[in-house]
């Protein structure tokens, strides 16, 4: 039963724990018995979304952060959202390889997700697995996605503190901000700083935060220089992650921010659950005929979506 398994997971049990992932993973109403469960019991764990493009070195820095986490004695868990192979839905990069050295770490608990095609790369699990972990008793879980498409900007949503990674020659001021890094980064590193480069990429990123400002909150970005292949870097970083946690705290946009991905994962629930309700009222015969209807011109959208909704066209 999903209570028996929370309550071994809460006591240590990481079999119990791996099982609670895939079915949250699966989706699906056992995947909703797991929600309900957990949800009256998280709230402590502390979100770090861990970002930036393709070969960054995201995933060689994320295990320097567990080690440098691990060395001042506390646990963490690490969520490696994968793109989704098209074939089986699975994850394909296997970031656990990367992390391999904390495998045996009872303090340390890494897991791969897919994303399942959804857009920008967040699985929609992600929330509920990190409230699974919460109520696991870890009490610090990292994000780290791909980088690609609109993840950027989703994980933002995810996570209580967002960290950007660039490398040097990352680019200039207008692709910064058409990335939209600007607008999510809670704290930069410049990762590779060993590199050619690291020191006018950090004057590119200050120039830029110059220009911006702080945030609504009165916070401003901090730029992290590391070579996480050395481990280099990697407590600077940590310690930002907790002086931003400790300013969310102390200005209250913690709680806003946590109320926000609230609404907005409830918005997400009700739109997918709505989604799959249509899909059993018409059936595959009845969404692709609506589908053929609305393509060869014969209904519009709107009328088709009244149709399917059953509400009077205005």
């Amino acid at each position: 039963m999903t209570s028996d398994l929370v309550a071994a997971a809460r006591a240590g049990d990481r079999g119990a724990l791996a099982k609670l992932l895939s079915t949250v993973e699966r989706g699906g109403r056992e995947a909703h018995e797991v929600g309900r469960a957990t949800y009256p019991l998280a709230g402590d764990g502390y979100t770090i979304g861990l970002t930036g493009a393709p070969g960054a070195g995201k995933s060689t820095l994320t295990s320097a952060v567990v080690a440098a986490v691990r060395a001042r004695g506390e646990r963490i868990a690490v969520l490696a959202i994968d793109p989704s192979s098209p074939y089986t839905g699975g994850a394909i990069l296997g970031d656990r390889v990367r992390m391999g050295e904390h495998a045996l770490d009872e303090g340390v608990f890494i897991r791969s997700m897919a994303t399942r095609g959804h857009l920008g790369g967040l699985a929609l699990a992600t929330p509920e697995a990190v409230r699974v972990l919460d109520v696991a008793g870890f009490p610090w879980v990292l994000i780290e996605t791909v980088g690609v498409g609109q993840v950027e900007v989703e994980v933002a949503g995810a996570a209580d503190t967002t960290v950007v990674v660039v490398n040097p020659g990352w680019g200039d001021r207008v692709q910064a901000n058409k990335a939209g890094l600007m607008e999510i980064a809670d704290v930069f590193v410049i990762n590779k700083a060993d590199r050619p480069g690291a020191d006018t990429t950090r004057r590119d990123l200050e120039s830029m935060l110059d220009l911006t400002g702080s945030g609504d909150d009165g916070w401003r970005p901090p730029v992290v220089s590391a070579v996480s292949t050395t481990g280099q870097g990697a407590g600077e970083l940590w310690d930002a992650v907790l002086a931003h946690r400790a300013h969310l705290e102390t200005s209250g946009t913690l709680a806003l921010r946590r109320e926000q991905r609230v609404r907005d994962e409830l918005a997400l629930i009700v739109e997918k659950r709505l989604r799959a309700r249509v899909d059993r009222m018409l059936g595959e015969a009845g969404r692709r005929q609506l589908e053929d209807d609305v393509v060869a011109g014969r209904l519009d959208p709107w009328s088709a979506a009244d149709r399917v909704l059953e509400e009077p066209k205005n």
